[in-house]
């Protein structure tokens, strides 16, 4: 598989608490966070390792190959979470790969991290 892209970021919530978000973003117990574009639908989990490693399959019914890859790494109180856009197909145009990585910044450096109150 090709990485499209890839960024780590902080976020608040300790490994267990990060990994039920990306595990099952639509748990009506949680704050909601992963709120998808026309153009988007939710993923299904592919891979699970509790609590370090996640793979969805692709956000875009458009592009089937693509993945995304959660690592999580413990930091004092909160995790490192990096998520990884992988692809098997063809690669995107620049401007479209520029907005794959552009929507997983704002979903997980942005939506789920305000959802833990950041």
């Amino acid at each position: 598989m090709k990485t499209l892209g890839s960024r780590a970021r902080r976020q608040p919530a300790p490994p267990p608490v990060v990994w039920r978000s990306l595990t099952d973003p639509g748990d009506p117990a949680a704050r909601p966070w992963l709120e998808l574009l026309t153009d988007e639908v939710p993923p299904r989990v592919l891979e699970a390792e509790e609590p370090r490693l996640l793979v969805w399959s692709s956000l875009w019914p458009d592009r089937p190959d693509d993945r995304v890859r959660f690592d999580i790494t413990p930091d004092g109180g909160g995790s490192v979470l990096r998520w990884t856009l992988l692809s098997e197909g063809e690669e995107p145009t620049a401007s479209r790969l520029g907005h794959l990585r552009f929507r997983m910044n704002v979903l997980v450096n942005e939506r789920l991290r305000l959802s833990y109150g950041q």
